[in-house]
């Protein structure tokens, strides 16, 4: 009794994920044929089997949710569905822009089976491939010349900025020297200067002292001549009284005549 229960039990949930796999595959094939992909594909989730879920990597596709149909396609483990999934791989891949992977997809798909699209789409991507790492060896290149460019520029501009700097040291010590030699020069000036101004010290001085001494002289010579001019002027006083004096009588041409008291 038992047993048949179960067995019952079986049979009325297998009947029910049979209703439920018709009705989400019915909604399925009506949201596709609607093209609404992305309502078949929820519904193709639903069913647990591996032509779902090509399906559902189907649906994804068409919807352009081409991450997401990887995924899909990724999970299936049918072998029967092998080369379609390896195909539409392909075609994924190539929507990415990933050429390489799309390659590979494809030659994979070509060993399980020949088929004239594959082998179209791959011929199509390995000249594109190749036409693409021309650009790219091409583009390496061209910023291989402009980075030699660059490095050329930098040169002459490291030169120039050398030159530059071996210009200002050069300048630099020149004017050091300049300044060294015009320091020089003004010392040299301070000190004929210093001289000049002691020559024209002393020179001042011995005026002064000229000056000085002819003034004495001259004072001296004037009482000199007054003294001569009394002596005579007495002289000739005495004479004319014919009075004898001691004194000391002038001789001829005596230009310097003495005081003789």
């Amino acid at each position: 009794m038992k047993i048949f229960i179960v067995l019952f039990c079986i049979l009325v949930s297998f009947l029910q994920a049979s209703i439920f796999d018709f009705k989400h595959l019915d909604d399925a094939k009506k949201a596709y044929e609607n093209k609404d992909y992305e309502k078949a594909a929820n519904s193709f989730s639903k069913i647990q089997k591996d032509e779902s879920k090509f399906n559902e990597a189907d649906s994804l596709y068409k919807a352009k949710k081409y991450k997401e149909a990887l995924e899909a396609y990724s999970s299936i483990s049918n072998k029967i569905l092998e080369f379609d999934k390896l195909y539409n791989m392909g075609n994924t891949y190539a929507n990415l822009k990933n050429n390489k992977k799309a390659i590979e997809s494809y030659e994979k798909a070509l060993k399980i089976k020949d088929d004239k699209d594959a082998k179209y789409n791959l011929e199509l991507l390995k000249k594109k491939q190749k036409e693409q790492n021309k650009e790219q060896n091409k583009d390496q290149d061209k910023k291989k010349d402009n980075k030699n460019q660059d490095k050329k520029k930098d040169n002459k501009n490291q030169d120039k900025k050398d030159n530059k700097k071996d210009k200002k040291q050069q300048n630099d010590k020149q004017d050091k020297q300049n300044s060294q030699n015009q320091n020089e020069k003004n010392k040299e000036k301070q000190q004929d200067k210093k001289k000049q101004d002691e020559q024209q010290k002393q020179n001042k001085e011995n005026k002064a002292q000229n000056i000085k001494e002819n003034k004495d002289k001259n004072v001296s010579n004037k009482k000199q001549e007054i003294s001569n001019m009394e002596e005579r002027k007495w002289q000739k006083l005495l004479n004319d009284r014919k009075i004898n004096t001691l004194l000391i009588p002038l001789s001829k041409g005596d230009n310097n005549e003495k005081q003789p008291w």
